[in-house]
């Protein structure tokens, strides 16, 4: 039989004249598979039109890991494929597998196009339209996702970055104080007319109350500064309420402001403890300052490892950097939640495109987070499985009913109330791992929490 008598007998072409029959006949050509041949593979761009003509074709799509057949091709003029006629770069949505020997009119997508725009100009363009204007809407949902994702993500970091910058901005105003009461106390010293000799002994005695224990204990540190309180009081040194909680906190007794008093004697006595309590509070203050200064610049560190900022798309990284960096940017949202992680010695590398992979822990962890409602235990194992690395994501929350388990993966599928996500979360992180990384992911669940698997090759 012919391939013109074929496509004449085939319920998708045989509306076609004998003019357009032949030429599509003349574009296409005649593609012969055996069975198990893979025809075309899901994702690839869809290049051609896979008009079947004899024999059967099952197609095949990744979902949690595993291939899920779909439909199986069996009536001559079935069709597959062609999508890059109706929008650049759109890819096949299934793979196709050859179940038996057979044969196949593989039609170019670009004279697909032009024969269609020919034959049915007004058919064309709405197949044109229907398809762009879905690809826009999943594209627009997904950017909407991609935007409430970075705003709840900036809004966490602004969180986490106000604490310390706070505190570094209260410490500065604290430190300009604390230069003047130093400054101040130094004139009363030299006031009193203390001899060098003094001021090296009163030098060493504030040696001794930094390198001071503090008491342990509130009621020990109450004592303490009640002490020294009375102490500072009876010996007419001014302010001792000021000056004995910060004495008493660096670790300073009374048998200290004894030897004070003995070093410099009871006209430079106020002089001497101020300046040791200024530089005291000095010390303090600049160990604020580093804290606060040292937290925002690990912050920026987790933020440019987070985003993958001046690095190339595929790298070698440790899995572990991307995993940390991901629980730093969700930081506040795991107040409640005591995350315990365990990561294998012997670790590799990994080949990624880490900004992407990114985005996977940030879709995992977030989910887990929202599964316990805000408190619970987050666990995280990386471990290796032969030539692939293996992280788990697991958390204690209700588990994931059979019929959401089985829709996990399916676009715009969500069990989040109405303004609460888009239903793209596991479909763009099945995407990532499974399609760019060529890995594997599925769950495990029961009523005690659902553990997430994620399978990544060591190379790529």
């Amino acid at each position: 039989m012919s391939i013109d008598q074929e496509l004449r007998e085939a319920f998708l072409t045989s509306a076609l004249t004998e003019e357009q029959r032949g030429e599509l006949e003349e574009v296409g050509r005649e593609v012969r598979y055996s069975e198990g041949d893979t025809l075309f593979v899901e994702g690839e761009p869809a290049e051609l039109l896979w008009i079947l003509l004899e024999g059967e074709i099952d197609l095949f799509r990744t979902t949690g890991g595993e291939e899920a057949l779909m439909v199986t091709m069996t009536t001559p003029g079935q069709w597959a494929g062609g999508l890059v006629a109706w929008g650049e770069g759109a890819g096949y949505r299934a793979t196709g597998r050859a179940v038996t020997a057979g044969r196949c009119l593989a039609v170019p997508s670009h004279d697909l196009k032009r024969l269609v725009g020919e034959w049915f100009p007004f058919g064309g363009h709405i197949i044109v339209g229907i398809f762009q204007t879905v690809r826009n809407i999943e594209a627009m949902v997904r950017q909407r996702e991609s935007l409430v994702a970075l705003g709840t993500l900036a809004a966490g970091l602004a969180h986490e970055i106000n604490n310390p910058a706070a505190a570094s901005q209260r410490a500065v105003n604290a430190m300009g104080e604390t230069c003047d009461a130093m400054l101040a106390s130094l004139i009363d010293l030299a006031t009193a007319s203390i001899t060098s000799e003094q001021f090296v002994a009163v030098d060493q005695l504030r040696r001794q109350a930094i390198e001071a224990e503090p008491p342990r204990g509130a009621m020990a540190l109450s004592d303490l500064e009640d002490a020294l309180g009375t102490w500072l009081s009876a010996h007419g040194v001014g302010e001792p309420w000021s000056l004995a909680p910060v004495l008493a906190g660096a670790g300073v007794d009374v048998a200290w402001c004894e030897r004070a008093i003995d070093v410099v004697g009871p006209d430079a006595l106020d002089g001497a403890v101020s300046w040791v309590v200024s530089v005291i509070s000095a010390n303090d203050l600049l160990a604020e300052m580093r804290d606060s200064t040292s937290r925002i610049a690990n912050l920026v560190g987790a933020v440019k490892s987070y985003s993958q900022m001046d690095r190339s798309a595929l790298q070698a990284v440790d899995i572990r950097e991307g995993i940390e960096s991901t629980l730093v940017m969700l930081g506040p949202k795991l107040d409640a939640i005591e995350v315990e992680q365990e990561y294998d010695d012997d670790l590799p590398v990994v080949e990624v495109y880490a900004g992407e992979l990114n985005q996977v822990w940030t879709n995992l962890i977030d989910n887990a987070i929202d599964a316990m409602e805000g408190s619970g235990t987050l666990r995280i194992r990386a471990r290796v499985e032969g030539s692939n690395i293996v992280v788990d994501v697991a958390d204690t929350g209700p588990g994931m009913p059979d019929a959401v388990r089985d829709r996990a993966f399916e676009p715009f599928f969500t069990t989040k109330d109405v303004g609460k996500g888009t239903g793209l979360g596991l479909d763009i992180t099945r995407r990532i791992v499974v399609e760019r990384h060529h890995g594997d992911i599925d769950f495990d669940t029961s009523p005690g929490g659902t553990t997430a698997h994620v399978r990544l090759p060591v190379r790529q």
